[in-house]
């Protein structure tokens, strides 16, 4: 079953490829939703795919070099009609 999440990462998640690395595992997994670094030093980020998908998207983005995710905060929100995963401003 599909769902989506707004997520907001903190750690060293900004400067560090956290956006590129969200944007292959992404694309490499067919979900859709978008990434983007926010003024206060997090990372945003809404994903849609199964939760499993989305799981293993979290766990390849941790094992990128130089990103230290050290808090998620996360909710489920209402699915929406997407063709892809892209970086936003």
């Amino acid at each position: 079953m599909e769902i989506r999440k707004h997520m907001i990462f903190s750690g060293e998640v900004q400067g560090v490829g956290f956006r590129y690395t969200a944007y292959m595992a992404a694309r490499e997994l067919g979900l859709t939703g978008w990434v983007a670094n926010r003024a206060d030093g997090r990372v945003e980020m809404e994903i849609q795919g199964t939760q499993n998908e989305i799981l293993f998207l979290v766990e390849k983005i941790k094992c990128g070099n130089w990103i230290e995710i050290r808090g998620i905060e996360e909710e489920q929100i209402p699915l929406k009609k997407e063709e892809q995963f892209r970086i936003a401003n």
